[in-house]
């Protein structure tokens, strides 16, 4: 004959199971955690992301993209080119292509194929080349071959996305637009100034807490700060000239402030 446990016994039983789980699950490491992956630091305050960038003026006061480029046009094709490629590969594509058109009435008469065959060491070169020739098309058809100056016309052109129309936004005219790549994705998630779970999240909060003065810079500086030195998989924390107020629990040595 086999026993029910009683309603206490199976009470007691799952108290002991679920004692059992919490304390495995406390003693298991995170998942995922890594650089760039460990739990979201604490947001900073106003008086550390103005000490922040003001660091980051005080070593750059003029940063600048590193995508070459001769006019708004080029610029918007460079951009176009650098999705899924380093700034370097598109450069050295890119030397050659704009010396043979510098405008979109010379793109489309340069043709798909001849474009193609200057960016064939691009990533994707294949559908980078038809969105060249249709968005410089496009720009003559709609916009007498100038490039515009808005966000919602430029990302009706093929190619163009939120934070392609932002960076040329930014540096062909000066507009405090922050475009969200994957270094500032994750120095804003990383350092606490400006959490998010999309590159959206993240572009809305580095708006509402980049101080005045300090906007139209801002996304450069981060991009830098990103890419060579608050790096995905080796940070270089002791250089970093922010890292006394860098939230991010994982650092790989602690540094006196500069």
């Amino acid at each position: 004959m086999i026993r029910k446990p009683s309603a206490g016994g199976l009470q007691a039983s799952r108290k002991r199971k679920a004692a059992v789980k919490g304390a495995a699950g406390a003693a298991s490491p995170a998942k995922g955690k890594g650089p760039g992956k460990a739990k979201a630091p604490a947001t900073l305050g106003p008086a550390e992301i103005e000490e922040i960038f003001r660091r980051f003026a005080a070593r750059n006061p003029e940063p600048k993209g590193e995508l070459e480029h001769i006019n708004p046009f080029t610029l918007l094709v460079a951009v176009v080119l650098s999705a899924q490629a380093t700034d370097a590969g598109v450069n050295k594509a890119t030397r050659a292509l704009f010396q043979a058109a510098d405008t979109p009435e010379k793109m489309v008469a340069l043709g798909e194929e001849k474009v193609r065959d200057f960016i064939k060491t691009i990533g994707l070169f294949n559908t980078k080349a038809k969105n060249v020739i249709a968005l410089s098309q496009q720009l003559i058809a709609e916009h007498n071959g100038i490039v515009p100056s808005t966000r919602e016309a430029l990302e009706t052109l093929p190619g163009v996305g939120r934070k392609t129309a932002n960076v040329v936004l930014n540096i062909a005219y000066g507009q405090e637009t922050m475009a969200v790549d994957t270094h500032i994705f994750r120095v804003g998630n990383r350092t606490g100034l400006a959490p998010g779970k999309t590159p959206l999240e993240v572009e809305t909060r580095l708006e509402a807490v980049v101080p005045k003065p300090y906007r139209l810079h801002a996304h450069h500086w981060l991009i830098l700060h990103g890419r060579y030195t608050c790096t995905a998989l080796k940070p270089r924390c002791p250089l970093c000239p922010i890292a006394d107020l860098c939230r991010w629990p994982d650092k790989t040595a602690s540094v006196p402030p500069p």
